[in-house]
């Protein structure tokens, strides 16, 4: 069973900044497309941010030019670097990955991220 551990979450001010972890227990380059969701309170899981197993990369509009994806295969690690974060930017934010040549997917048990003042 593939496991993605997330870490770096935490409560900062407005305008700061946060880096998310998301290591796995396999290759990198076993997963087609990997990123990251959130859920913030009473609403969907949303897509925030993905790259490809080529290395195309994905945004959601409301983080496009705040936030930065990044791999590591060395490392097995996913990142995501938030700057001038928003209060509307506070969820929880869930790692994913999608194995290449299946439809299987898998999900992290998420990092709190709180942007309150």
């Amino acid at each position: 069973q593939v496991q993605l551990v997330e870490s770096g979450g935490g409560l900062v001010q407005p305008g700061g900044s946060l880096r998310l972890s998301c290591v796995t227990s396999e290759n990198i380059f076993n997963f087609n497309v990997m990123g990251w969701y959130r859920q913030a309170p009473g609403k969907e899981r949303d897509f925030v941010a993905s790259v490809s197993i080529g290395g195309s990369t994905y945004y959601a509009d409301s983080v496009k030019g705040r936030f930065t994806i990044s791999r590591d295969a060395a490392k097995k690690t996913l990142s995501l670097q938030m700057n001038s974060l928003k209060p509307d930017d506070t969820a929880v934010y869930y790692c994913n990955a999608k194995r290449r040549y299946s439809s299987t997917e898998y999900w992290g048990q998420g990092t709190q991220v709180t942007v309150s003042s």
